[in-house]
């Protein structure tokens, strides 16, 4: 893995409600877990400009994570983009998808099950590679919601 997919990643995860996340291939291991501090309330003291913005930055962003939806693997699986190697991409990122759209097949014993959008909206990432193992409860998808 880059150091600028790693960043990547860092920076998605940051964005999402998820605590911990480990990535694991043949030659490295990613972990990153949030820390569970408490939220302090805020009027019990006294801000700076600058604690101001990251606070108005920190309603944004959860603003924004309300409009994102992750798509989860409900399975152990393979994940393929496409129905065959030679065939186009169910989906791409930046495409527009509609309720009950494919978006993945996860082939789990032999068995090929398709992943159907349960909203519609926009991709705006997909967080697995073509013929990579996903776990249960793996984000597979981003989709910004209308």
């Amino acid at each position: 893995m880059k150091i600028d997919e790693i960043r990547e990643l860092i920076l998605l995860f940051d964005k999402t409600s998820i605590a911990e996340l480990d990535v694991q291939k043949q030659d490295y291991r990613l972990s990153l877990r949030k820390s569970a501090r408490e939220k302090e309330s805020v009027k019990d003291f006294p801000l700076d400009i600058n604690q101001k913005e990251e606070l108005s930055n920190e309603k944004e962003n959860d603003i924004a994570e309300k409009e994102t939806v992750e798509v989860l693997a409900p399975m152990v699986a393979t994940f393929y983009k496409a129905a065959s190697p030679d065939a186009a991409p169910y989906v791409e990122i930046g495409d527009y998808v509609e309720i009950g759209q494919t978006l993945c097949i996860l082939e789990a014993m032999k068995l090929m099950n398709e992943i159907r959008s349960e909203i519609s909206g926009t991709i705006i990432d997909i967080l697995v590679d073509n013929a990579e193992p996903v776990e249960y409860g793996q984000v597979l998808f981003l989709i910004e919601r209308d």
